[in-house]
């Protein structure tokens, strides 16, 4: 009876890898490339376009915290926002942190979440780019966040294998 047992597990586990890895193949041969990058902003059919900014009104220090996390942890490349970047003029925490909250949204889900920010972002439908400096995710960086977010841990497989150490040993 253990025996079956072991088995049954090792069938799910084997089971559980085979139907990921088809839907996965399936996924990729049914989307096409351009496709998985879409609109720059978040598009639906009830609000059109939205970028993420600095909430008008929120603190400097605020800002500062939000817009350290965001080049920080929150890994937004923000080169383009230091001296002799596209977007360093104007000089000022507001312009720096609506660029870095805009490119943590697009490259993060485009959800209402990831425009939070500890209450100093919001949404807007006004494009808030000017001259050299886009406000527009490029494509590199929105694969590279999916191919980021492709790499989480298969947490029902850790458990069934889990499971099996425990049972064995």
């Amino acid at each position: 009876m253990r025996a079956q047992f072991w088995v049954f597990l090792l069938f799910l586990l084997l089971l559980d890898i085979f139907f990921q890895e088809c839907i996965a193949a399936r996924l990729v041969m049914t989307i096409r490339p351009e496709s998985l990058v879409g609109p720059q902003g978040n598009t639906t059919f009830l609000d059109g376009t939205l970028w993420c900014v600095a909430r008008p009104g929120a603190s400097q220090a605020e800002l500062q915290r939000a817009l350290d996390w965001a080049c920080g942890i929150g890994r937004v490349d923000c080169s383009v926002i230091e001296r002799h970047g596209d977007c360093y003029e104007p000089d000022t925490i507001v312009s720096h942190a609506s660029f870095a909250f805009n490119a943590y949204y697009q490259t993060n889900g485009n959800n209402r979440i990831a425009c939070y920010f500890g209450g100093t972002a919001t949404l807007t439908k006004i494009n808030p780019s000017y001259g050299k400096c886009s406000y527009d995710v490029s494509k590199s960086e929105v694969s590279a966040a999916r191919s980021q977010s492709e790499y989480k841990p298969r947490w029902l497989q850790l458990i069934y294998i889990g499971v099996l150490i425990i049972f064995c040993c």
